[in-house]
């Protein structure tokens, strides 16, 4: 499975870094080098432009033999090939920009040894050929960058990385580095698991903390108010297009069209600014890429087509008009801002019509086939996102506990939004039980006929014919939140959506109802822990840091929370390893933090965990509960 143990002295260490051109180690960098080589298998996780690929430069360069490195990213490669040649490193790499005569002579050179570290693209491992030239190379290391691509429920998966296992199997002394910026604990479960790597496979979680980012999320009622949210912050951020600050911004659309319209709507206002998305031809794309590294650009829109092995330190701000569909995607994304450590900030514009077209996209992906269970998986993945939206406690916080990065939770930035709000004072927990328990009423009333809009109108006491044909006008739930506004009213019932207490259907006109869990909040079985949406839109947030500002995340676990925690994860992955599924087939992550939040007794109480149905209890029940009695002590 892994090569010999393999020690080296601190000497040889620093001899192998200033080969490669580094004076000293990033935070982290070290460890990893060191566990890797005296171990012989590593997972490394670390944030997009963290040094990742030192972790795999220097093993290569130490070792004898031709290291292996799979990556998607071509662009990438070429940058890094240049730059290992130009420091004295025999390196290439093989991809489908190469015409077939350059693929066999760099496939010669590799078989003569004439190389110390070979990049492929992925979809190279289905070529006989290069199967071959494989097995009958002496290889020290395979690294596989962008590891998650090989999770089928992750944020991007890519089936060519399914052959890895193989290739992995098929070399059992072989040194293995998995490599991934984006990566929960269930995701990196999965990544072990295809790779045919022990459950004990050391795991190395680093530098996801990014306080010098401030994040912001903003509802906008339509085009004229994301305009305005767009421009207000380019100008914080750069200084305005007439006298631009130093510095870029990468402003993300979530279609081609909308990229377009955005690019030409900036052009006219004076930006230096350009588009880039996949329906551009590769000469345009170019043209933005080279225009962006070297400056002569101060803003480019475009789809999330454009950013992956892009390194400028200096984007003061990357801006998405819709949200992605995943935490993940939005933290490799806004994570391209304040490289350089300065301030920069992340704005994240969210919209009513967001959750129908989420749906929507998830049904009728491009006209293909949709897996119903991958469907789900990713709905789930988008709820993530849009409950880290509404925010109830420090954005970055939330993030760090998503990836499973406890220990550089930040007790509050300060900076984000959620922290500002925070600060300025709690909701009065009595008041905000009352108003999410008379919203849920109000969504039991419909029996998931019905969508939002008549859900707000019981709410608020709007006449509807729909009410009235229904005889929900003659309810006790008909005006019972009249002193709200429609739009409060919608915000907070897309809150408790995010909250998992209210489902959505994928039908052509989604209707509501509510999930066990609301169900269990709405007769006060379990609490109602909700930020309530501001009554007006919050003023613009200072990136100015209050001092001592602290604040404790509402679903902190608690130390033998944190301890249950990691080991229903460790029994999630025996799980999932004897039935030969994802992990996330066995249990999502926030199901798991219930559990350790909530510690059932029974199968009962089991239900009333997320995503926890009856199928679930009777295959993995016994299991769950066990861990719970014997870790909490019952």
């Amino acid at each position: 499975m892994s090569g010999s143990s393999t020690a080296f002295a601190p000497a040889r260490l620093e001899e192998g870094l200033a080969r490669l051109g580094y004076s000293a180690f990033r935070p982290g960098q070290q460890q990893a080098i060191e566990t890797l080589l005296a171990g012989g298998r590593l997972l490394y996780v670390a944030p997009t432009g963290g040094g990742k690929s030192l972790c795999y430069q220097l093993p290569a360069a130490l070792l004898p033999g031709t290291s292996v490195v799979i990556s998607p990213l071509v662009a990438l490669m070429h940058d890094q090939v240049a730059a290992l040649q130009e420091r004295g490193v025999a390196a290439t790499f093989l991809a489908s920009t190469l015409d077939a005569s350059e693929v066999r002579a760099r496939m010669r050179g590799v078989a003569n040894g004439e190389y110390e570290l070979l990049y492929v693209a992925p979809e190279r491992l289905a070529f006989p050929g290069f199967r071959s030239l494989l097995a009958d190379l002496s290889c020290p290391l395979v690294a596989v960058d962008e590891a998650h691509c090989i999770s089928e429920w992750g944020h991007d998966f890519r089936p060519d990385y399914l052959a890895i296992g193989d290739v992995v199997a098929s070399l059992p002394q072989v040194r293995v580095l998995a490599c991934t910026a984006t990566a929960t604990p269930v995701v990196r479960d999965e990544i072990l698991l295809r790779l045919g790597l022990p459950a004990d496979t050391p795991q190395i979680v680093f530098g996801f903390a990014r306080p010098n980012l401030v994040l912001r999320t903003a509802e906008v009622s339509g085009a004229r108010d994301r305009a305005r949210r767009v421009d207000e912050l380019l100008d914080e951020a750069l200084g305005g297009p007439s006298v631009p600050r130093p510095g870029a911004a990468i402003v993300y659309a979530a279609t081609r069209k909308s990229a377009e319209q955005e690019s030409e709507r900036l052009a006219k206002l004076g930006w230096r600014v350009d588009c880039y998305h996949a329906g551009r031809s590769p000469a345009q794309r170019e043209r933005t890429l080279k225009g962006f590294r070297r400056g002569a650009l101060a803003v480019v829109v475009a789809t999330n087509a454009f950013g992956m092995g892009i390194d400028r330190a200096d984007v003061r701000a990357v801006i998405h008009l819709a949200p992605p569909g995943s935490i993940e995607a939005y933290y490799q994304e806004v994570g391209r801002a304040g490289r350089d450590g300065e301030i920069a900030f992340g704005l994240m514009l969210v919209s009513a019509r967001d959750f129908a077209l989420r749906r929507s996209l998830l049904r009728n992906d491009g006209g293909r086939p949709v897996d119903p269970a991958v469907a789900e998986h990713k709905w789930q993945l988008f709820l993530e996102l849009m409950r880290w939206s509404d925010g109830g406690s420090c954005r970055h916080d939330a993030i760090l506990r998503y990836f499973g990065d406890e220990a550089e939770t930040l007790g509050g930035c300060g900076r984000c939004d959620a922290c500002q709000r925070l600060g300025a004072g709690e909701d009065d927990p009595d008041e905000v039980t009352l108003i999410v328990r008379k919203a849920l009423s109000a969504v039991a009333r419909v029996r998931g006929r019905f969508g939002v809009g008549v859900v707000v109108h019981l709410l608020v006491g709007k006449r509807d014919e729909r009410l009235q044909r229904s005889g929900l006008d003659a309810t006790p739930t008909f005006g019972a939140l009249a002193d709200r506004s429609p739009e409060w009213l919608t915000r907070l019932v897309r809150r408790c959506m995010t909250a998992g207490w209210i489902d959505v259907s994928d039908e052509e006109r989604p209707t509501v109802s509510l999930t066990r869990a609301g169900w269990a909040v709405m007769k006060a079985e379990l609490p109602a822990r909700l930020v309530l949406p501001p009554a007006t839109d919050s003023p613009a947030v200072s990136s100015r840091a209050p001092k001592n500002h602290q604040v404790v995340a509402e679903d902190d676990l608690d130390v033998v929370g944190q301890r249950l925690f990691a080991a229903l994860r460790q029994r999630r992955a025996d799980l999932a390893r004897e039935a030969a599924v994802p992990a996330y087939v066995v249990a999502s992550d926030r199901s798991l933090r219930e559990m350790a939040t909530l510690r059932p007794r029974d199968r009962e109480s089991l239900l009333l965990v997320h995503g926890i149905g009856p199928t679930k209890v009777e295959r993995y029940g016994q299991a769950w509960l066990e861990i719970v009695a014997a870790e909490s002590g019952a």
